[in-house]
């Protein structure tokens, strides 16, 4: 053990460590700066925007499946919940309809561990234990949002908890004023950007551009981010999963968290699983509780963009966390819950020996035909 922790120490105090580090906060810094550009360029766009956007919203259901499909296709669930983030701060977007597509974000994201569990479809026996793997990860956010989301149209508890806990955490003391460091740092970028629009092609105009130069920010930082971070998770994960992986649930559910805040994307945590679970090193009761860590995680990317926001956004953030807290409490901590999502994943891979076909039936099915489907027939 005192090896691996002088090597760790080592590693930590060497100047690739470090120059990757800088790197990392470099495009953070960059993240949160499209974060804002988003913010400023629906603020821009006016009232007309908002209405539009409200009525796509309306549906609950139809919300849910337009948060799957963005995050599907941005192959991302920081990304879209980063974007709904910077809607909800410019006041473009409700928090009722923003509470389904955060959720529809976290049905999204375990679509890139399932593809990449495909890739064993050669073998049989090893793309049963990685599709199962998989899988353990969709159906338990399935479910989740198959409780929480009617309890919440219902309640609205998730929204009143993070309400609360926004106001209190943003500083709403009388007569003082919450000031971010970050805040600081971004807007003097920020308003030059949206002052040089403005002035050279007017508002409206000005505000699409600026909602098309956050995109682009957003999309190359985070995913520059990930590849930077994926380069030091894999090149120690071995060593990470051997030494840190125990057999405490809890503790598995807590390296995720970590892992996944490390690399600021819960596909990576999960998609580096698939091949351990294809090959036998680890078993899908063990990856279960990293993939539920993996989730309580990426709410961190949305948590740090809503730092550059107002109280709505810090809200919705914590939307993310809340839900994610409460599908844990609710399926982990009793043993015949806790088994039903590894159980249906389980039956699922079962099926796929017969027909391998299966799965790239439920992978289209499930996550691309399903939300276009609906959002056509809602239009």
């Amino acid at each position: 053990m005192k090896v691996i922790t002088d090597a760790f120490k080592h590693y930590l105090l060497s100047w690739k460590f470090q120059k990757r580090l800088l790197l990392v906060l470099s495009l953070l810094l960059l993240f949160l700066i499209g974060i804002s550009i988003l913010s400023s360029g629906f603020k821009l766009l006016g009232g007309g925007f908002a209405k539009t956007l409200f009525n796509i919203t309306s549906d609950p259901f139809i919300s849910l499946m337009a948060g799957m499909l963005a995050t599907v296709l941005f192959q991302s669930s920081s990304v879209t919940t980063s974007i709904i983030v910077g809607l909800v701060s410019a006041g473009t977007l409700p928090m009722g309809g923003a509470i389904p597509m955060i959720m529809g974000a976290n049905l999204g994201t375990s679509v890139t561990n399932t593809l990449v569990s495909i890739g064993y479809i050669n073998n049989t026996n090893n793309f049963k234990k990685a599709f199962a793997a998989a899988t353990v990860h969709d159906f338990f956010n399935i479910l989740a949002v198959a409780i929480l989301l009617p309890l919440e149209i219902m309640t609205g508890i998730i929204e009143k908890m993070a309400t609360s806990f926004s106001s209190a955490l943003y500083g709403s003391m009388a007569g003082v004023k919450f000031s971010s460091p970050i805040k600081a740092l971004i807007k003097p970028p920020v308003k030059f950007i949206k002052t040089l629009s403005v002035e050279t092609f007017g508002a409206d105009i000005a505000g699409i551009g600026m909602i098309i130069l956050a995109g682009i920010v957003i999309l190359v930082s985070l995913s520059m981010i990930v590849k930077t971070m994926k380069v030091v998770v894999e090149s120690n994960k071995g060593e990470i999963i051997n030494n840190a992986l125990s057999k405490n649930g809890y503790a598995s559910i807590l390296f995720g968290m970590l892992i996944t805040v490390i690399a600021q994307s819960s596909s990576i945590t999960t998609s580096l699983l698939i091949p351990l679970a294809g090959t036998g090193v680890l078993s899908l009761a063990a990856i279960y509780p990293i993939t539920i860590g993996a989730n309580i995680g990426t709410t961190a990317t949305a948590l740090l963009a809503a730092l550059t926001g107002n109280v709505a956004g810090l809200s919705i953030a914590l939307v993310h966390l809340i839900f994610n807290l409460l599908a844990t409490a609710i399926f982990y901590p009793n043993p015949t819950l806790r088994k039903i999502p590894v159980y249906l994943a389980e039956k699922l891979a079962e099926s796929i020996e017969r027909t391998k076909m299966i799965g790239f039936g439920y992978v289209g099915g499930v996550f691309f035909a399903l939300p276009l489907v609906m959002i056509y027939i809602s239009r």
